[in-house]
């Protein structure tokens, strides 16, 4: 297992990718001309698209058609689909985008070598000048109810759902919530910060009480696989004992231990292979998928717990979204 100082200087990489983003107002709303200059931003890939809506709002003011509406009224759409706010955004990217992944010729436990754009945090593409930047709308009106959930003032609807993931992350790797649910009410106040803030000293602060809570082994690796579908698609027939249809994802959920009957450490091949035969039929090399994770395609055998200690997100799953090869 790589020793510490591995972990953390592949988690610093992690939490300092970032993307792009042009963000236009719908014409829909739009008093000038209906169209508006874009407001461009680079965000965290770790971060969530809510927290720019007070400066979007802000931006696009004199553009208006109902100056009424306020910053938590906004929902984000990409090609017409609206985004689940409640998904980080490079999670978003990487399952929309139709970005190419960058390659990864190393187990990520030992170092990446894929190139990083400078500016961006990203791995560099061959199609990066045609998905980046990342072109968004922003709504203020006609709220897609039956795609999202509707978001407060106060911001506390993110904020729950992103403590129920911790929640439920905590429960996986712990068999009960009793650690995060011991934390301060100081303690879950600094963890929501240092998200919003994307400070991940602050995170870590906290988040290593979560992940190595004294006399606790652990059980279970926090996974969700995503798979992109459209309402015509058949999805896997062996989609596994969770999963639900999430807009046009296929959100896919299992028990995953971290070592396998055998006493060997679970990879993310034996992993998948066990959730998605017909996806993943070999453990070891990828024939019909490759799975992505921040942006990067991991290699299959890489051990699911090295990778839930370097690249987890900060609700403490690991959001692998898969791509389709060919």
């Amino acid at each position: 297992m790589a020793n510490a100082a591995v972990y953390g200087r592949l988690q610093k990489k992690v939490w300092e990718g970032s993307i792009p983003l042009s963000i236009r107002l719908s014409p829909a709303e739009c008093r000038t001309y209906d169209d508006s200059d874009p407001y461009l931003i680079q965000c965290p890939r770790l971060s969530y698209l809510p927290f720019l809506l007070p400066r979007i709002r802000a931006f696009f003011a004199s553009s208006l058609i109902d100056p009424e509406v306020q910053a938590h009224d906004g929902w984000f759409a990409f090609e017409s689909l609206p985004l689940k706010w409640h998904l980080p955004v490079g999670l978003l990217y990487d399952l929309f985008s139709g970005a190419e992944p960058a390659s990864s010729s190393a187990d990520p436990a030992r170092g990446h070598e894929s190139r990083h754009d400078e500016h961006t945090g990203d791995k560099k593409n061959d199609n990066d000048t045609e998905t980046l930047p990342w072109k968004l709308v922003v709504h203020f009106t006609d709220w897609p109810e039956d795609q999202l959930i509707k978001l407060d003032e106060d911001g506390k609807v993110i904020q729950d759902a992103f403590i129920n993931g911790v929640k439920e992350a905590d429960f996986l790797r712990n068999g009960s919530a009793r650690v995060v649910m011991g934390l301060s009410k100081d303690d879950s106040t600094t963890l929501w910060e240092s998200v919003e803030k994307h400070d991940l000293n602050l995170f870590n602060n906290i988040n290593n009480k979560l992940l190595n809570p004294p006399g606790t082994s652990l059980r279970h690796i926090p996974l969700k696989v995503y798979l992109p579908t459209t309402p015509a698609t058949s999805t896997p027939a062996d989609s596994g004992p969770s999963a639900n249809s999430a807009g046009s994802l296929r959100v896919v959920q299992s028990l995953v231990t971290p070592f396998l009957p055998s006493k060997q450490p679970q990879t993310l091949g034996t992993a998948l292979n066990a959730l998605l035969p017909s996806v993943f039929p070999s453990r070891r090399n990828p024939i019909l998928a490759q799975a992505v994770l921040h942006g990067t395609v991991m290699p299959l055998a890489a051990t699911m717990e090295e990778l839930l200690r370097v690249a987890a997100y900060p609700d403490g799953f690991l959001h692998i979204a898969i791509v389709m090869m060919g």
